[in-house]
């Protein structure tokens, strides 16, 4: 069957659309990243990645909230929930563990890093804007989480992971 709009397809179709919707996306923020950097060094690139996720990190998140109907505290769960309707979340390997008041997000694999290797290039330094951008996300689907790098590159401390990041959340700021 010849389809003629995204109305029309069926369920695993869109679930494979999805994928390459993700992938462009990705594709489309790496080639914006890599044309800073070739004409204006890492350091330049890396101030309006900053910038994007600034606004950006806002924007998905309140999205995702509006779409699982998330309290404005959605607390722990939520942050749990949210994760798995992040842009990037059919493209890279992750898992989340949570222990009490605290959520630990995994990426087993980063399809980012993964790219610039295979292309020859210095991996990309993401604790920087992991740190405005996990954050930022976090704090819009609960105001009362911090977040804290445990592992990313250029600091990375666990060989078994491309990145760890600690959210806790703190039930005394009202």
């Amino acid at each position: 069957m010849q389809y003629q709009n995204i109305e029309q397809l069926p369920r695993e179709k869109l679930i494979e659309l999805l994928s390459i919707f993700a992938k462009n996306w990705l594709a489309l923020d790496g080639l914006w990243f890599q044309s800073i950097e070739a004409k204006y060094g890492m350091d330049e690139a890396m101030e309006h990645d900053i910038n994007a996720w600034k606004k950006f990190g806002i924007i998905e998140a309140r999205r995702i909230k509006e779409l699982l109907g998330l309290e404005a505290r959605a607390g722990i769960d939520g942050l749990r929930r949210a994760f798995g309707f992040r842009l990037y979340s059919p493209l890279n390997q992750d898992r989340i563990e949570v222990n009490g008041n605290t959520l630990t997000y995994y990426t087993e694999s980063c399809r980012v890093q993964t790219a610039r290797k295979r292309k020859g290039m210095p991996y990309h330094p993401c604790k920087q804007v992991g740190i405005v951008e996990h954050t930022i996300f976090a704090q819009t689907i609960d105001d009362r989480f911090t977040a804290e790098c445990v592992s990313c590159y250029p600091d990375t401390s666990d060989p078994d992971n491309a990145c760890v990041w600690r959210f806790t959340l703190h039930e005394d700021n009202q």
